[in-house]
Parts: structure tokens; C-alpha cells; sequence
């Protein structure tokens, strides 16, 4: 009897605890399921589809590359505000791309966060039209985050009701019947690519091969790890006040997923080395071997999206940052930006730079989670809001001798621009169903005026329309509404709307307007999370700070 006491004792500890570690790891499941059914191959060569060995005779069409930073802040970029740190890290050959070609200096992302963002430069559309709001992400991430900020004035609201409704996370993505630019360039006769974040779909009828792109290197989720955490090369800056960092640390791999030709060719592997700089040589490989034949390049960097981790040698390289954290970052951007000097100047090496488009730009702004408080500067707001620091992006175009070098246009544009703009050059024709606008005219100095005159947001209850240089903005949780003439101020500080009470119940209108034409999200937000527009996360609370609830 004693002995099936200890027995019963021992199995009793030992389910306690079990239970205990499941309570304060539970989180970990993710990332560990998924490693399981996908598993994670060594680093293998990247054999990139070969082009003829010889040019075509006469003209071409123009090779079209899209790099999208992700996370980028305004003032993350030297040409924009001085850069990181107080000009500590410059971005010499992002800046060069808007000082050798044009800069739109109203440069708007689609959305202000990742996924829809992507989606509509895939598109050319308004995300919301085919109901695809919100960022994908598995309901255990939402779960967390609400449940991991004790201490803040506002809490976040998680909405069990409606776990039940959301689809597995492989599947929350862009629909297959939407048509993308990799889709139409391909037809005109394009070889496309795409190296780095996808982020709209895992499955198979969502993949980047079946979305337009014959060979694909990508990271398929919301983010990644730039290296191993314990790899000999690498510095880490653990954001322990933000829940969103504690669980990618938690779940995110080090791995990419190659595909050519469809499914003939596919597999999961970890890349060489530190991944931006991966990333960079990739595409400098994928330029070498295309260079006779027209290509599309979309290169979608993951920096510098948390989790903030940088090699040795940019951490070194600045070492008159104090803070770890903020070197940690800078070195990241210092990574980026060497990624996209290496990108143009194989252009150069191949002697293609002439007959190619660059677009640059971000998903979105800067993130709050960071705990860096000038990112978005001099603009108020970060990812998730819609004030001008979430949804503000560098919009750069380089074409040499087919767009004028060093002008600068007002806008506004949208990334939704980037798919007429693209499809224009290349030959191809209008989408009738698009919702962006053809910028070439504009570029060249040969059209006048504003690109858009209204351009629509909305994440859940929190919608916003801009009309000429108005904005209005109209969030549920607060119940409250901000309207800003962009025109006189521009960086949102005077709120006029109990000054303008009917322009407010007029722009009120076109945003119902809108919404009742659009249908419901492909998947319910299960998370509402308070977001202050002027303070970063790790700021102390209090009574008097402007905040918004974004829906996810």
C-alpha cells in the first residue's frame, strides 16, 4: 500500500507538473507543430531557372524588381528625416534609389499592418474588397497577446466566440481568384520571382507558385529569425515587454521554402548565413541569371520586423549607439540597406540597370512593440493605426532614361499603384477591376494633379477615408473621431472636427459608402489591442494619452 502511495504520489507531481509547464509554455505549441508536419532540411544551393545565354536584338520590355521592407519607419530612411538614431545609421543606397530616380512624397501603405498591405500590392485593390482585413496569424497568438500586458491602463479584448469561425492559419490568404501582377506579367511573357515574405497563404492554391510566380524563395508566414538564436555570428535584442516578441521568439523557424516549377520542385531548408544578407545575394543570383530575358523580381525583405537580431559585424560597426536594443535595430537596417545597394548595382554589373524598374517601399510604418520612440518622425502613429506614422511608406521609383532622376511629386499614391504602374510598363493591359492608377504619367512630369482623390482604410470597426487633403478618422473603441487637414498640418496635431461638424457627417457618409459595397471578412479579428498614437509600448500609461483599439 505504501508503496502505491509513492507511487500515486510521484505520478500526481509529475502531472502537476506537466501541467504547470503547459500552462507557461503552451504558447511554444505552434512553432513546434508546425516544424513537425514541415520539417527544416540543411541549407541546400538555390539552382535558379537559367535565361538565354544571349540578349534578345531590339527593344524589350523593361525587368520590373518591387522590394518591400517590412516594419520600415519613416525616419528609419536618412533622405526622409536624418535617419535611426539620430543619423547614426544611414541608408545611402535606399536614398539612392529616390535621388536617381523619383520620389512620391506622399507615399501611402494599403493598410497598416502586413498581410492586407501585400495583398494589395499583389492586387492592385483594396484588400477589403475580397474581405481580406486582417493580418493572418493562428488564434494561439491572439490568445496571447491579450492575455500578456498586465499593468496597462487599457486592456486588450479577446473574442473566444469567435475562435470557432476562423479557418486553419495555413489557409488565411489571398483567394486564388484574384488576379496578380506576378499573374499578369507572366503572361506577357515575364519571368517572376519572388525571394523573401509572403505572407498571404500556405496552402497550396495559395503559395506563391500559385499565384504567378515560377520560382519562389520565401519566408511563407508573418515572419521569420534572421539567424539561429544561439548561432556564434549573431546579437540578439530580446524585447521582453512585448508579448507579440515573446511569442515569435517562441515560434518562429529559421527556414525558407523553395519551389520551381509549380510543385515539380519544392522544399524547406535553413538559408546560409544571416537572412537579409541571404536574401540579397539570392536576388543578385536571380538578376545574373535572367539577365537576357525579361524578369519580375518581387524582393520582400523581413527586416526589420522583430525579432530584432543582427549580425556581429553591423552590431560593431556602430558602436557609438549605447543602447543595445537601438544598435541591435540600426544594425538591421544597416543590413537592409547593403541588401539593396548589392541589388542595384548587380543591375549595373549586368548591364541591364537602363531597362529595369525599381520600386521601393514598406507594408507599413514603424512598430510600436519596439520601444524605439522616433521611428515614424515627424509623424504621429505606428503600424496598426491609421494616423500618418502607420500608413505613411517611402514610395521611390528609379527608371533611368524613362523617368526623370531626382524629381519629386506630391501624390498621393498607394501601394495598390504599384500593379497598374507595373503592368503600364510592361505592356500589359488595364485591369478593370483595379483600384490603383497607372503613375507613369505622373513620374514623367506629363500629368498634373493628385493621383487619388480619395483613398479609403478600414480594419474592423476602425475606419478612415482621406478626401483631397482631408482625413478623417473614426474608431469605435474610443468612441471618438479625428479629422485633420493634411494640408496645413501634416503631421496630425490640431483635431478639427468639433470645428467642422458638417465636413465631418459628409466624410462620415463616404466611408458607409464604401463599407456597403465591401463584404465580410474572409475571417473574424479575434483580438482588439489598445495602441497609443504618440508613445511606443514600454512608455508608462496614463489618462491623457490618444489611443486606438486595431482589430486583428
Amino acid at each position: 500500500m505504501k508503496r502505491l502511495l509513492i507511487i500515486g504520489g510521484v505520478l500526481a507531481a509529475l502531472a502537476l507538473g506537466g501541467f504547470l509547464l503547459f500552462q507557461n509554455y503552451w504558447y511554444y505549441l505552434p512553432g513546434i507543430v508546425g516544424n513537425i508536419r514541415n520539417p527544416i532540411g540543411p541549407n541546400q544551393d538555390v539552382a535558379w531557372s537559367q535565361g538565354p545565354a544571349q540578349p534578345p536584338t531590339g527593344e524589350r520590355p523593361p525587368n520590373i524588381i518591387v522590394i518591400v521592407a517590412d516594419d520600415l519607419g519613416f525616419n528609419d530612411i536618412s533622405l526622409n528625416g536624418g535617419g535611426f538614431a539620430d543619423g547614426l545609421v544611414r541608408t545611402p543606397n535606399i536614398d539612392a534609389i529616390a535621388q536617381q530616380g523619383v520620389n512620391i512624397e506622399q507615399g501611402y501603405a494599403s493598410n497598416a499592418t502586413c498581410s492586407p498591405s501585400r495583398a494589395a500590392i499583389m492586387t492592385g485593390r483594396y484588400p477589403t474588397r475580397f474581405g481580406f482585413e486582417f493580418t493572418s496569424a493562428p488564434p494561439e497568438f491572439a490568445r496571447y497577446i491579450s492575455h500578456s500586458t498586465p499593468g496597462a491602463l487599457r486592456q486588450p479584448i479577446f473574442h473566444e466566440e469567435r475562435v470557432s469561425a476562423v479557418p486553419p492559419r495555413e489557409t488565411l490568404g489571398l483567394p486564388p481568384s484574384e488576379v496578380t501582377i506576378a499573374e499578369v506579367l507572366q503572361q506577357q511573357g515575364y519571368h517572376t520571382m519572388l525571394i523573401g515574405k509572403w505572407h498571404l497563404g500556405e496552402v497550396p492554391s495559395m503559395r506563391p507558385e500559385a499565384q504567378g510566380f515560377d520560382e519562389s524563395l520565401a519566408i511563407l508566414q508573418g515572419a521569420g529569425m534572421y539567424l539561429r538564436p544561439d548561432d556564434p555570428d549573431v546579437v540578439n535584442a530580446r524585447v521582453d515587454f512585448d508579448p507579440i516578441d515573446r511569442f515569435l521568439w517562441a515560434n518562429l523557424p529559421y527556414a525558407v521554402d523553395w519551389t520551381r516549377g509549380g510543385s515539380e520542385e519544392r522544399a524547406r531548408f535553413r538559408p546560409r548565413g544571416y537572412i537579409t544578407d541571404y536574401f540579397a545575394d539570392e536576388a543578385v543570383a536571380a538578376i545574373e541569371a535572367n539577365r537576357n530575358r525579361p524578369f519580375f523580381l518581387y524582393l520582400s525583405f523581413n527586416a526589420p520586423h522583430t525579432p530584432l537580431q543582427a549580425s556581429r559585424a553591423d552590431y560593431d560597426a556602430l558602436s557609438a549607439i549605447p543602447d543595445h536594443t537601438e544598435r541591435v535595430y540600426g544594425a538591421m537596417l544597416l543590413a537592409l540597406d547593403r541588401g539593396v545597394g548589392r541589388v542595384m548595382q548587380a543591375l549595373r554589373d549586368q548591364g541591364i540597370d537602363d531597362n529595369t524598374m525599381v520600386v521601393f517601399v514598406s507594408d507599413n510604418g514603424g512598430a510600436w512593440y519596439v520601444g524605439q520612440p522616433n521611428l515614424n518622425a515627424p509623424f504621429r502613429g505606428w503600424k496598426s493605426t491609421f494616423f500618418e506614422g502607420g500608413i505613411r511608406s517611402p514610395f521611390f521609383v528609379r527608371w533611368p532614361n524613362h523617368l526623370p532622376a531626382g524629381a519629386r511629386i506630391p501624390g498621393p499614391a498607394t501601394h495598390m499603384d504599384i500593379f497598374a504602374t507595373a503592368a503600364a510598363a510592361a505592356g500589359a493591359p488595364a485591369q478593370p477591376q483595379s483600384d490603383g492608377v497607372n503613375l507613369l504619367p505622373f513620374l514623367r512630369g506629363e500629368a498634373q494633379g493628385a493621383p487619388h482623390q480619395i483613398l479609403f482604410w478600414r480594419s474592423g470597426p476602425y475606419r478612415v477615408v482621406r478626401d483631397g487633403d482631408w482625413k478623417l478618422q473614426v474608431s469605435e473603441t474610443p468612441d471618438r473621431v479625428w479629422l485633420h487637414n493634411l494640408r496645413d498640418d501634416p503631421t496630425e496635431q490640431h483635431d478639427l472636427s468639433v470645428q467642422e461638424p458638417e465636413r465631418v457627417a459628409a466624410m462620415r457618409a463616404m466611408i458607409e459608402r464604401q463599407n456597403a459595397n465591401l463584404p465580410a471578412p474572409l475571417w473574424p479579428a479575434l483580438i482588439e489591442g489598445p495602441v497609443r498614437i504618440d508613445v511606443p509600448l514600454d512608455a508608462p500609461w496614463r489618462e491623457d494619452q490618444d489611443y486606438i483599439y486595431w482589430s486583428n
